[in-house]
């Protein structure tokens, strides 16, 4: 397990080589290593975050040094009590991961998915095929990041694998559902972007008065539910 710095407060750990082979387990592995950080509790670490094959550890220097460190020796010091916490494997495989599963209304109407034709035409489909397998798929979420509460989704259909825009949009409407690659996500606040999207979600992803502020998390299973226009003006509301 390789343990480097990222920059001057933080490491990152490196859970697995690689994550296509076995996108669940790997998800599954990522997850139990960051509850085994967690539950250690090491003087000095203010957060985890998951993402595909990693976990960054970070940390604040000087609470760390109020634990024990020398101060010229934080990132070795850490890097050592990380390496004792996750020694022990049978604590790590102990640790379950219990998989929420969110469903998640969406619109595929035309004026929400100005790409979901170009879509079905690189996959051979009409439209309503591509809404039809990109809504009844399950998904997985593999880590959150771009912008807040943004869900990396792995688990989208072969067939619908489709390359990012040349030229990214400057501005994608929160909630915008979309495929980049052999990727779904949803972006949960207005902002640049250059997937193709597909359709909208009434649902807010990202609200920093709630706790957690985002609704999605990594390992979530997710399904989408196709709605129709009026439900979608219903619900926003």
């Amino acid at each position: 397990m390789e343990i480097t710095p990222l920059g001057d407060s933080a490491l990152i750990i490196r859970v697995r080589e690689g994550f296509e082979d076995a996108p669940d387990e790997t998800i599954e592995a990522v997850l139990r290593v960051q509850r085994c950080l967690e539950n250690a509790q090491l003087p000095g670490v203010i957060e985890t975050a998951p993402a595909y094959t990693t976990v960054a550890m970070f940390y604040d220097p000087t609470r760390a040094v109020a634990g024990g460190a020398r101060p010229n020796e934080v990132v070795d010091w850490l890097a050592e009590r990380v390496r004792q916490v996750l020694s022990n494997a049978n604590v790590i495989q102990d640790e379950e991961i219990e998989a929420r599963l969110v469903e998640i209304p969406v619109c595929y109407d035309r004026e929400f998915a100005p790409d979901l034709h170009e879509v079905a035409k690189r996959a051979g489909l009409v439209a309503q095929e591509v809404v039809d397998l990109h809504s009844k798929s399950e998904y997985r979420v593999s880590c959150v990041g771009f912008t807040p509460g943004f869900p990396y989704l792995t688990g989208l259909p072969n067939k619908l694998a489709t390359p990012r825009r040349v030229v990214p949009r400057k501005e994608i409407p929160a909630g915008s559902v979309a495929i980049g690659g052999n990727q779904t996500g949803i972006y949960p606040i207005k902002s640049p972007g250059g997937w193709n999207v597909i359709g909208r979600t009434p649902l807010k992803l990202f609200d920093p008065a709630e706790n957690p502020p985002a609704l999605l998390r990594a390992g979530d299973a997710v399904r989408f539910r196709a709605i129709r226009r009026d439900e979608f003006e219903r619900s926003t509301r």
